[in-house]
């Protein structure tokens, strides 16, 4: 309970009320908090944090498409994210040129779609290489005919299949492309009014520029919203880090066969003393029967060894090991 006024105290305000020694809103001891403005038309459901770990994610999704594409299209392949942020969906759709490439993915175990669009001139670029051009866009855009959308078809599958690993840490997701949609008249898969995730990437196929947008409704990823933030993808990264690749990688190095040879010496011989060798003509080396040889692993230099004979084949016993540090 605040302080009680005495009649003395109440006299004297309201005497400095009268003769304007003291204004009524001077009396208001609260102090008058800032409003924040909320639209309700584009409601703020993706957070910077969210923006910023799907970020994250298209970067290594990005890597992905740098490695796996050129396997395909047999040119390089670079590929950057341009920026992420929240728009709704009619804003996005608004934007489709035409015509258009919308791959539908089914997100699952998640419920709903996304959808990747890929840039016209990139479109009739990958066609173009799968069919052993240049890679090289049309002059002027024109719609794809059938079979040119089966070709696109199995790229974008393999761009599908390349998204589990990104997203690994947040969600254990089995995408799947359902269809390919070129009339963006046709692409309402969502509300107008849906809140959205819009991923931008540029696309670098030898010498044609284009943009991928990765379009991601709230609805989507709503159940795995809570896991979509920096300090749990990080930290999912580091618990699932348990070794178990290193141990992998080690045993498929077991198994790989490296070249082995023992240099028995060298000699310089004229050009013209080459073209006249004949059968049993001899070429003295620089070594000695009694000294090591070098026994080269690839092109480095890593043992020393006598010769000698194993089984009616020749052979080589190591006598020293030469270390990195040597």
């Amino acid at each position: 309970m605040g302080d009680t006024l005495s009649q003395a105290e109440i006299d004297s305000l309201l005497n400095a009320l009268s003769n304007g020694e003291l204004a009524p809103d001077d009396l208001d001891g609260k102090e008058e908090k800032s409003v924040k403005n909320y639209d309700f038309a584009r409601p703020t459901k993706f957070s910077n944090d969210h923006l910023r770990t799907l970020k994250i994610i298209f970067e290594n999704y990005g890597r992905l498409l740098s490695t796996n594409l050129p396997a395909y299209l047999r040119k390089s392949v670079q590929v950057e994210v341009m920026n992420a942020e929240a728009n709704t969906y009619s804003e996005f759709s608004n934007a489709l040129s035409n015509p258009v490439i919308l791959g539908v993915v089914n997100f699952a175990p998640l419920e709903g779609n996304i959808i990747v669009e890929l840039a016209a001139n990139l479109g009739f670029a990958v066609v173009d290489r799968m069919l052993g051009g240049y890679g090289n866009p049309l002059e002027k855009n024109r719609d794809f005919t059938e079979i040119e959308l089966v070709i696109l078809e199995r790229i974008l599958e393999v761009c599908t299949n390349l998204m589990v690993e990104p997203w690994e840490a947040v969600e254990s997701i089995e995408p799947r492309l359902e269809r390919i949609e070129t009339n963006s008249q046709f692409a309402q898969f969502v509300s107008p009014s849906e809140m959205t995730a819009i991923v931008t990437m540029n696309i670098r196929i030898g010498d044609i520029e284009g943009l991928m947008n990765i379009c991601i409704p709230y609805t989507c990823v709503e159940p795995a919203i809570d896991r979509l933030n920096t300090r749990y993808w990080y930290s999912s990264l580091k618990e699932d880090d348990s070794g178990k690749y290193r141990e992998n990688i080690e045993d498929m190095i077991d198994f790989v066969k490296i070249p082995v040879r023992a240099m028995l010496g060298r000699s310089s011989i004229s050009v013209a003393d080459f073209a006249n060798l004949q059968r049993g003509d001899v070429i003295k080396l620089d070594t000695k029967v009694n000294e090591e040889l070098d026994v080269y692993v690839g092109n480095i230099k890593k043992f020393t060894a006598l010769p000698g004979a194993a089984s009616n084949a020749y052979a080589v016993r190591v006598t020293s090991v030469i270390r990195e540090e040597q």
